[in-house]
């Protein structure tokens, strides 16, 4: 086991504040996205929320020469979605909305699926299924599980339901810096890969899609889509390993775990 990887009673305690401010990011981004609104308008609201209202700082913004402080993945978007005054939400939309807070040095990283007005029956069933996929892979977080238990719980749930996992981005050990070891991915087997302790903190964050699991990035270098123009959904949390399981710190007020 890799020392480094466990955090100390104060990193922890700095974590679970970060995440806590997160959770009230998304609380008052509930009371303003519809449809209409455009993503930078998402993007502008966000930033002066986490920066003038909770003294924090949007730890996207600049991360690898990233000029925005979130993404908004819609439809057929995967991930890194990127802001734009020109793209409104409309009516039957999904979107993706990825937000990372830093505050006392220490990151909460979060992503929460918005429905917008009346979405298609299929659509409003992916985004379900990738919330139920997502704790799916956070009930198997404790002492002694691996992260292949992770992957494997995930997927095994998501291919039983007729959808498939994105296998090109995976979720992420994070504290000080936003991305740290271990790699969470979201396919795998059982009993395989790094062995979890307590004290661990990373992000389980499943990409889950109605066709084919195959992506590809567009040419602005950041915008990932599917392959086959079909529809893609995703969750995340920041999650801690705690003495006999986990703990979600990035929790938000209106969720109710399914497990």
């Amino acid at each position: 086991m890799n020392l480094s990887l466990i955090k100390s009673t104060d990193a922890i305690q700095h974590m679970r504040e970060s995440g806590r401010l997160l959770a009230q990011v998304f609380a008052q981004l509930d009371k303003f996205i519809a449809s209409g609104v455009s993503t930078m308008a998402i993007n502008d609201f966000v930033e002066s929320y986490i920066v003038d209202t909770l003294h924090a700082r949007p730890a996207s913004k600049g991360q690898y020469g990233y000029p925005y402080v979130l993404n908004t993945s819609i439809n057929e978007v995967v991930c890194h979605g990127v802001p734009s005054a020109a793209k409104r939400l409309r009516d039957g939309d999904i979107v993706n909305v990825d937000i990372t807070l830093e505050k006392n040095g220490y990151i909460a990283d979060s992503s929460k699926m918005y429905v917008i007005g009346q979405a298609s029956a299929i659509a409003r069933q992916l985004v379900d299924v990738t919330y139920a996929a997502m704790w799916q892979g956070i009930a198997c977080v404790k002492p002694g599980a691996t992260v292949g238990d992770i992957g494997h719980a995930i997927q095994r749930f998501t291919e039983q339901q007729g959808f498939s996992v994105v296998r090109d981005y995976c979720g992420h050990g994070i504290g000080q810096a936003m991305h740290e070891e271990p790699q969470i991915m979201h396919v795998g087997q059982a009993r395989t890969g790094m062995t979890l302790a307590a004290g661990m903190t990373f992000t389980i964050e499943p990409m889950i899609n109605q066709g084919s699991y195959k992506t590809k990035q567009k040419k602005d270098g950041w915008t990932v889509v599917t392959r086959d123009k079909k529809l893609s959904a995703q969750w995340e949390h920041t999650v801690l390993v705690t003495a006999n399981g986990y703990d979600v710190l990035t929790l938000r007020d209106d969720e109710q775990p399914p497990l």
